[in-house]
């Protein structure tokens, strides 16, 4: 059972993985989903929570989770979105009801630093699904919790596939690189599922309708809404489906024995406006400096869709 905290900007795709979060209690136990600014605005991703929430509802453990904003902008740099991908409320493409949830009132930061130091040493899994501020000024404003993180397993970086918000850069990291070079120094045990991987895991026509054919609500909703997402991609890349990015997280956890990949030494380019964000990943240990990520490199596509669909089967 992992002791989670998720850290997200719903978005399309994470809404996927939050699905398949809240499938799987005997797996994890949400203490609490901390909202960040990414895909699009912090208000958005704070309503984009909820939706989901209140779509997978009663007979999960939804309606009980805390929901918190986090940090509304980076460290030092202008806040960049993605509504070209994600649409202007960065969950578009399902027709979600009005949402009754509202956030604590306690900050996002607060939270987790409140959580971290409640649990026992290395007590906490971080999900971290988006650029990581807030997870950095709560590391920063509380170094002590460190040692209450089990691990943060993240969907980040790229190296051998390279940018896909810049030549140089993946989004997430490009967004606050300067928040992504505290967390991959803080001394935690790191998990990057990069674009190498992401890449490996595209939502053809056939995966889609396997949603739909659950018959189901959230099925249906997984369908239409990673249909909405992947059109920029489509037309981007020209494959036969586009990148799956969010779930990596809870199906690494769920299922790590699906990914193969080393651990590695990674930094973060932060002085370059030309490569800003780019993930500098030693793959290959010319640097001599010790890792401090494991790395993905590939995964099981197959067992992986197979696993994702079983798991949203089991929400209404």
């Amino acid at each position: 059972m992992h002791e989670l905290i998720c850290i997200t900007d719903p978005g399309q795709e994470q809404a996927v993985a939050l699905l398949a979060i809240l499938a799987s209690p005997e797996d994890f136990h949400v203490q609490a989903i901390v909202a960040g600014a990414g895909n699009t605005t912090l208000e958005n991703t704070v309503e984009n929570v909820f939706k989901v929430l209140e779509l997978a509802g009663p007979g999960t453990d939804a309606p009980q989770i805390p929901v918190h904003r986090g940090v509304a902008r980076p460290l030092l740099r202008p806040l960049v979105t993605a509504a070209h991908v994600h649409g202007e409320t960065g969950l578009d493409g399902y027709a979600f009801p009005p949402v009754q949830g509202r956030a604590s009132e306690e900050p996002g930061v607060a939270a987790i630093i409140r959580l971290c130091r409640a649990a026992p040493p290395g007590g906490i899994t971080i999900a971290q699904f988006c650029s990581m501020t807030t997870l950095a000024v709560a590391l920063t404003e509380a170094p002590d919790i460190a040692e209450h993180i089990d691990q943060v397993v993240m969907m980040a970086g790229a190296y051998f596939e390279v940018g896909n918000i810049t030549p140089a850069a993946e989004f997430n990291v490009f967004v606050d690189p300067h928040a992504a070079a505290i967390v991959l120094g803080s001394g935690i045990r790191l998990v990057m599922l990069p674009l190498d991987v992401t890449h490996q895991l595209r939502n053809t026509r056939e995966r889609l309708d396997a949603f739909s054919a659950l018959g189901t609500r959230c099925g249906r909703a997984v369908d239409e809404l990673l249909t909405f997402s992947q059109v920029f991609d489509l037309e981007k890349y020209g494959w036969d489906g586009a990148p799956l990015h969010g779930p990596v997280v809870p199906l690494y956890l769920l299922r790590p024995e699906l990914f193969h990949g080393r651990s590695i030494n990674a930094r973060v380019e932060t002085g370059s406006e030309l490569t800003m964000g780019m993930l500098v990943a030693d793959w290959w240990g010319v640097t001599g400096l010790p890792p401090n990520v494991f790395y993905a490199r590939d995964v099981d596509a197959e067992p992986f869709y197979a696993e994702l669909t079983a798991r949203i089967a089991r929400l209404p």
